[in-house]
């Protein structure tokens, strides 16, 4: 079952919203409810074909018990988990349609053939603004954006054709066909690109070199190093837990402001690249914000901080 993402949304504007009923629209969307960071499910939902005038907000209340502030417009408790904090830490409910985080509030967001909705429950003290996440693929590429499927593009660099090659074959069993660039190329609001090379390579790109300053400019609970050798894995509050070096992969995606997403496939080497190319897939991906590549295995993004001696 494809995902649904819950997103603490404050859309004051958004509340009320009484959007009217209309006809259905053909096609499925569908829903996934989870915490801490996609690893405990809630509930899945899902609508075939989509009633008119669905709204996230409507899709989420037809499956779960659902509290909200602020005229309607703001997701408060989700069949009992509310926003808040925990153990001394901010807690909310955040949603993304297809792996983006969503821009206004969840009644006001209309439903989209294909759309997949994930509403999530996590720590957000290390970043507040994880704009975009890899769970929900092949989501954006196959869908897009609103309903809008967008060209999808990548960037590989130089020494990268296999690793290239491999990820164009996953997005093709997908359905989903993309151009090629040289590493370098630039973003925009019109084009999804993935950046396919080891770290010293794609680093170049100023979306993608965020990583390295961590997950509250990226959005990603991982930070290389600059010279792309190591790969520091962290934990939600954003601290490092462990550190991969040779072998190491990542699959992730980040996100500037005005852009569409950008997804990286990279590695601290040649091998690292090759295992995060063939983790280019729905079980490997599905629910995770992000994955490293350990030892050829996903380990999913962040990582659970180690057990307190006794």
């Amino acid at each position: 079952m494809r995902r649904a993402a819950l997103l603490i949304v404050l859309a004051l504007a958004a509340g009320g919203c009484g959007l009217g009923a209309g006809e259905s629209q053909e096609g499925a969307a569908t829903l996934t409810v989870t915490r801490d960071f996609g690893t405990r499910e809630v509930g899945t939902g899902s609508a075939d074909p989509i009633p008119g005038g669905e709204t996230v907000m409507r899709m989420l209340q037809r499956d779960f018990d659902v509290e909200t502030r602020y005229g309607g417009g703001f997701v408060q408790q989700i069949n009992g988990i509310a926003g808040g904090r925990e153990d001394g830490r901010p807690v909310d409910w955040f949603y993304y349609v297809n792996g983006i985080l969503a821009e206004d509030g969840a009644a006001a967001h209309k439903l989209a053939a294909g759309d997949d909705v994930w509403w999530d429950h996590h720590d957000w003290g290390a970043s507040a603004d994880v704009r975009a996440v890899v769970g929900a693929y092949p989501e954006p590429f196959l869908s897009g954006i609103g309903g809008k499927r967008l060209p999808v593009r990548l960037d590989c660099a130089d020494a990268a054709a296999d690793a290239c090659d491999e990820v164009a074959e996953r997005l093709a069993e997908a359905g989903v066909k993309a151009g090629r660039s040289a590493a370098a190329g630039f973003g925009g609001e019109g084009v999804l690109r993935i950046k396919v090379g080891v770290w010293a390579d794609v680093r170049r790109d100023p979306a993608v070199r965020r990583l390295e300053e961590g997950p509250r400019a990226s959005g990603v609970y991982a930070r290389p190093s600059a010279a792309g050798d190591e790969l520091a894995l962290l934990d939600a509050e954003g601290q490092p837990v462990r550190t991969l070096a040779a072998g190491a992969g990542l699959v992730a995606a980040t996100k500037l402001s005005g852009e569409a997403p950008t997804w990286i496939v990279t590695g601290t080497d040649a091998v690292g690249l090759a295992a995060a190319a063939a983790q280019l897939e729905e079980d490997a991906l599905q629910d995770n914000f992000a994955i490293a590549v350990e030892d050829g295995r996903p380990v999913a993004l962040p990582v659970e901080p180690p057990p307190e001696a006794p």
